[in-house]
């Protein structure tokens, strides 16, 4: 969930034979306890209920997205125009980067990739690195909370307009003990109230990321940062997301041999 740029998860897609499951993801959903994985490593909750449903998986992801991240990539990726005709469900599994605090608004923080000479972007880096853990208490959120819910729900709209009453499914911010952050998550409330009414005024199941994963990442057994997980909790999250689907009225298909 770092907004630091991050090569977007790869590997070769499975051939396209049946329904596919589409995610729109922050690096949550494809990094495990060492670090980032290309998108078809089976150990990646993504991968593991897509697998239980029998489909393909189309993840569409980056580090640092937050849910307009997921507006711009739903209207503007291909990817996802070409999965979403074949898709069975499509889920949010982003919200996290929304509520973790930033001292620079977004925008600002974003265009430090692209300062240059390049000596430039290594201190302009290095002093936001030095101020983020210690303005992080004091910060506001990378993304107010209605706007989290404004862009789930133009991004919701798009895909319900394009195909009406595919099952959806969002979910609730995970959670973190990251220095980087200075261990500061006080924007976290005020996400989770946003998007339960979101999610309950269109009939959306939820799936609490927190729910899943605090067992593992607040006593350190996640990733060493301290906010992403172990492969148990990526397992503890697609079980969740199974019931969640299941709620929203989603079958399983035949497993593939």
């Amino acid at each position: 969930m770092s907004s630091e740029p991050d090569p977007p998860p790869g590997g070769s897609a499975p051939a396209r034979r049946g329904r596919t499951l589409l995610v729109f993801a922050d690096s949550l959903s494809y990094y495990g306890p060492e670090g980032g994985l290309p998108a078809d490593d089976p150990r990646i909750w993504p991968n593991i209920v897509a697998a239980e449903l029998g489909w393909d998986l189309e993840l569409i992801g980056r580090i640092g997205w937050t849910s307009r991240d997921v507006w711009w990539a739903a209207t503007q990726d291909p990817r996802a125009w070409a999965a979403l005709p074949r898709a069975g469900a499509v889920i949010f599994a982003t919200g996290g980067m929304d509520s973790l605090p930033s001292p620079l608004p977004t925008a600002l923080r974003e265009l430090i990739r692209y300062v240059r000479p390049p000596w430039l972007r290594r201190w302009v880096r290095d002093g936001y690195g030095w101020v983020q853990p210690r303005f992080s208490p004091i910060a506001r959120s990378a993304l107010p909370p209605r706007l989290t819910v404004e862009y789930l729900e133009m991004t919701r709209g798009a895909i319900d307009f394009n195909r009406p009453g595919i099952p959806i499914v969002a979910s609730l911010p995970s959670v973190h003990i990251a220095d980087t952050y200075g261990n500061a998550h006080h924007g976290r409330t005020g996400t989770v109230s946003a998007i339960t009414d979101w999610a309950a005024e269109h009939d959306i199941p939820l799936v609490d990321l927190k729910e899943a994963v605090a067992e593992h990442v607040l006593v350190g057994r996640g990733n060493p940062d301290g906010i992403h997980w172990n492969f148990e909790a990526h397992e503890a999250v697609a079980e969740l997301m199974a019931k969640a689907l299941a709620e929203a009225g989603v079958p399983h298909d035949k497993p593939r041999a």
